[in-house]
């Protein structure tokens, strides 16, 4: 077996390989390729710095990656990583990453960062063997919003350019895919509430799935997170938040008090590249 970069695989072969890993998954998989196309490409996937583990000409195992210039460093973010059943116990995964490790140095990036799900022990203990060490808890949720719906505010959409990331809160304790940099290649809607003619919450959503990337509220009371969620509620009901950080202990009892259940926990972990 060898490991190779994955620039000269042709999507279908990734994609075949990704859907058997994720088979039987702690959470159920998208199987639509163009769902990945387009998550992919707003994470920023550099297929030339992501990698693979080949039998032949077989691919049984990968590493993506999603390369970019975050927080004063150029990253590469695991956006998946996956061994096919026949494959696993073989180490795969530590082969790729000492294959991959001195590749990423060579071209310049500083930092590696991935998310997995509290639950699967057995890829946890496979970072940390590596040398990733966990530095963010985060909560996902899903569900049917419940709120009394609100009429005291009016919604303004603006793009994304127009929109003033700086003003809002808590943009460093966003997952990779929820960050400003991300959403920019995604395809979101921006929405402002207004009360009393002043900018009072904020919240980015795809309607095509009911994703919501990000929801915050300039001042963090109850009342104010209901107006948010019941805002939300009149764009869709049914929706999906990945990623809260667990230190936002309002926005979680918020998004718990509105009606949304919690699905999964992840990990944030990072190996620094630096010498």
């Amino acid at each position: 077996m060898v490991v190779r970069h994955l620039g000269d695989t042709d999507f279908k072969t990734i994609m075949e390989c990704f859907l058997s890993a994720f088979e039987n998954y702690f959470v159920k998989m998208p199987t639509d390729h163009n769902f990945y196309k387009e998550r992919w490409k707003a994470a920023g996937v550099n297929f030339n710095l992501s990698y693979g583990m080949f039998d032949n000409d077989q691919l049984v195992g990968f590493i993506i990656n999603a390369i970019d210039q975050r927080q004063g460093e150029l990253i590469a973010y695991n956006s998946g990583t996956g061994v096919v059943p026949d494959y696993r116990g073989k180490r795969i995964v530590k082969a790729i990453y000492d294959y991959a490790i001195p590749d990423l140095i060579d071209n310049g990036i500083t930092k590696c960062l991935l998310e997995v799900i509290t639950e699967n022990v057995k890829a946890l203990k496979s970072y940390e063997g590596i040398g990733f060490e966990i530095c963010k808890k985060y909560k996902c949720y899903g569900g049917m919003i419940s709120v009394e719906t609100q009429n005291n505010y009016t919604l303004k959409e603006v793009s994304f350019e127009a929109n003033n990331w700086d003003a809002l809160p808590n943009q460093n304790l966003y997952s990779w895919d929820n960050q400003s940099k991300s959403l920019e290649k995604g395809n979101y809607k921006y929405v402002y509430v207004i009360v009393d003619n002043q900018v009072h919450s904020f919240f980015a959503i795809n309607t095509n799935n009911g994703y919501v990337a990000q929801l915050e509220v300039l001042n963090s009371t109850l009342s104010s997170w209901n107006i948010l969620f019941s805002a939300i509620q009149s764009i869709q009901k049914e929706v999906k938040i990945n990623n809260i950080d667990d230190r936002l202990i309002d926005k979680i009892k918020a998004v718990e008090f509105a009606g949304l259940k919690n699905t999964v926990n992840q990990y944030e972990m990072e190996l620094s590249l630096l010498p």
